[in-house]
């Protein structure tokens, strides 16, 4: 086994695994996450535990299932709040949730610097389960005037897109790891897919053609969705269109559908593979992509219209099939793994036992290690 290696965990939202080229996608672009499953392993099958946002970030960062690392939350739903705010726009002081060491604490105490950057919708906050530093949103979803927090500094709004924002700081801290002895481990959490899809660049917004969309074969174009005008809003303009109802997120373009829908989802997607295209271009810049782990994954996946449904938190598969590649040159050779083995709750210890250091006993996964390097 090579020098203990670096470990860049980057998960997208709401990005189901159909809508990647890697995972047999042939409309849509996103050669940087097709990079990573040719250079790396891809699991065919993988799943969230908890196909919701909070839910399964905890589970990914505690390595235990939602049950036990948030006493069951979903999404939303925690503990009274002050003003009886049911979304808080930024963790709880104290700890509340994820009790037990966690993976960035492991990786903390065996001598890792670890790093937060992008989304976080987890109930306590990063300094407090292992991150050394962080930088991180609001809660509610927004691209363009974002509210950030540094180390729980004051809030600022970046004078640019969130995502390149993010993208950017990712690659300022990259090159400041070229020499450095310390290994280390970035969580770096890209928001879209992620509604509003409509909050992006323009080149992105209008990349796809909504006649040129694939269709899911349990979608039925003839039957109306339940509620649908609305469900079109919240797609595209999220909690600017249902908690401030400011009156542009009213309208819809003429004839909007469900294809129009996906085409804005795509263009999202194809976004999000940039900033990881900026990621991977800075590992090779700065010689550090042969000896640091990366795994790309999602929390969960998006119903778009299957089934008759619409975003995510059951068991459908579009709901629960995510996206889940393991790069790591040094050690791991380019397989596809076609069982479904992973998940997850398998994240973690797959990572630790990477990093040569134990698992932890509370966390009930189980290490991927020995598939991923032909040990076992």
């Amino acid at each position: 086994m090579p020098k203990q290696p670096n470990i860049v965990l980057c998960l997208c939202d709401q990005l189901r695994a159909f809508e990647t080229g890697c995972y047999g996608n042939p409309v849509i672009r996103t050669p940087n996450v097709d990079r990573l499953a040719r250079e790396g392993v891809r699991f065919a099958l993988a799943t969230t535990n908890f196909p919701v946002c909070m839910a399964a970030r905890s589970v990914l960062l505690s390595g235990q299932y939602n049950r036990t690392c948030t006493g069951g939350v979903s999404n939303v739903t925690y503990q009274t709040w002050p003003g009886d705010c049911a979304m808080p726009e930024y963790p709880f002081p104290g700890r509340p949730h994820l009790p037990q060491r966690t993976l960035p604490e492991a990786l903390q105490d065996a001598g890792y610097h670890t790093r937060a950057i992008g989304k976080w919708h987890i109930h306590s906050w990063p300094n407090d389960i292992g991150f050394d530093h962080y930088l991180i949103p609001r809660v509610h979803h927004c691209h363009s005037g974002q509210h950030f927090t540094e180390n729980g500094g004051p809030e600022f709004v970046p004078d640019q897109w969130s995502v390149d924002f993010e993208a950017e700081r990712v690659e300022d801290f990259l090159e400041g790891q070229r020499a450095a002895s310390q290994p280390f481990f970035l969580y770096y959490s890209i928001s879209p897919p992620h509604c509003p899809v409509t909050d992006a660049p323009e080149e992105y917004r209008t990349m796809y053609d909504p006649a040129q969309i694939p269709l899911r074969p349990n979608v039925d174009l003839s039957q109306p969705l339940k509620n649908e005008e609305y469900w079109w809003r919240v797609y595209r303009h999220d909690f600017r269109y249902y908690n401030l109802r400011l009156p542009y997120t009213e309208v819809l373009p003429a004839g909007y559908g469900l294809r129009e829908l996906i085409a804005e989802y795509y263009g999202v997607t194809t976004w999000m593979d940039t900033a990881v295209g900026r990621m991977l271009a800075a590992l090779d810049r700065t010689g550090l992509a042969e000896d640091t782990i990366v795994i790309f994954t999602s929390d969960h996946g998006d119903n778009l219209g299957s089934l008759g449904l619409v975003q995510k938190g059951g068991p459908t598969e579009e709901s629960i099939r995510i996206p889940l590649l393991l790069r790591y040159p040094a050690a791991v050779a380019p397989v596809v793994v076609e069982r479904p083995v992973a998940s997850l709750v398998d994240v973690a210890p797959t990572l630790l036992e990477l990093a040569g250091l134990p698992v932890e006993a509370h966390m009930p996964g189980q290490s991927l290690a020995p598939l991923v390097t032909g040990r076992g």
